[in-house]
């Protein structure tokens, strides 16, 4: 039997290079499919191609039996994915699992849940052999404040509110057991962390890590746009503060064991992400 050929979009973002190796492992064949041809993903094939060209994904969907769908964050990533899934289905590839987001629902006032709904919405109506993972907050989302934690402190819209947030390992693991095994057709898995934590709780396991006292500070939302005006363009650190918005108003809190159930492993627990992403809070 023919070893099957898997296709990772976004192979070298922070979901995309945790699910290469965990592909690896389990004996198929990645093919990565990245934009910059100076950076290959080593030990796998490597595709290049752009969403925006539709060629270049043709090029790269051709002979793949499955394939992970994500995509950079844009104002039209919606519109690029539908596309996506398009060209994977002419393409005659059999299974698609694609990346989407906690809560994602047309109706949501959160741009990017109406957006990834959208998505998921058309790869249903195609019919392809498809499966939609909901992940919530990443934890590696932190390292973009390592620059505030180093000094002592970070700051985000949120106050008290839990969310489970979850490692973005587990979702390539996630990712993985589904891309090669059965029984997921047509499902729907939210994947979060063990337990929901305060932003509070993030600086204690950071503190507890680091051996420094870091500490969390609610920030307005005008305050918090503030501090990234000029950063982020203007549709993503709107959409981004609705995010925030979302996380305030504790509707990121439910816990889901779907991490476990389908990898066999307990998911990460802030704690541990603390312990060994350390060394990326100390850095000034």
């Amino acid at each position: 039997m023919d070893t099957p050929t898997v296709l990772v979009t976004g192979a070298t973002g922070t979901v995309g290079s945790a699910l290469v190796p965990a592909l690896r492992t389990l004996g198929v064949t990645v093919r990565a499919m990245t934009r910059d041809p100076d950076r290959p993903v080593p030990g796998v094939e490597n595709a290049v191609a752009d969403l925006h060209d539709p060629e270049s994904v043709t090029a790269a969907l051709k002979g793949v039996d499955a394939a992970f769908l994500n995509s950079p964050s844009a104002p039209d990533a919606a519109d690029l994915q539908i596309r996506f899934a398009d060209l994977a289905r002419d393409a005659g590839v059999n299974r698609i699992v694609l990346l989407s987001q906690y809560a994602a629902r047309a109706d949501s006032p959160v741009r990017f849940l109406r957006w990834h709904a959208d998505v998921e919405a058309h790869v249903q109506r195609l019919g392809l052999d498809h499966t939609v993972l909901r992940p919530n907050l990443y934890m590696q989302a932190l390292l973009g404040f390592a620059g505030t934690i180093a000094q002592g402190w970070f700051a985000a819209p949120i106050g008290g509110a839990a969310v489970s947030a979850i490692d973005t390992r587990d979702i390539a693991d996630a990712a993985a057991a589904v891309l090669t095994g059965t029984g997921h057709t047509g499902r729907t898995y939210t994947l979060t962390g063990p337990r929901a934590v305060t932003h509070d709780q993030i600086a204690q396991a950071l503190s507890t890590a680091t051996g420094r006292d870091i500490a969390f500070h609610d920030a307005p939302a005008e305050q918090f746009t503030a501090a990234l005006t000029g950063l982020l363009p203007p549709w993503q650190l709107d959409g981004l503060v609705e995010d925030y918005a979302h996380y305030a108003r504790g509707e990121a809190a439910d816990v889901y064991t779907s991490v476990a159930d389908l990898t066999g492993s307990p998911a990460r627990d802030i704690t541990g992400f603390a312990q060994e992403y350390a060394a990326a809070f100390t850095r000034a």
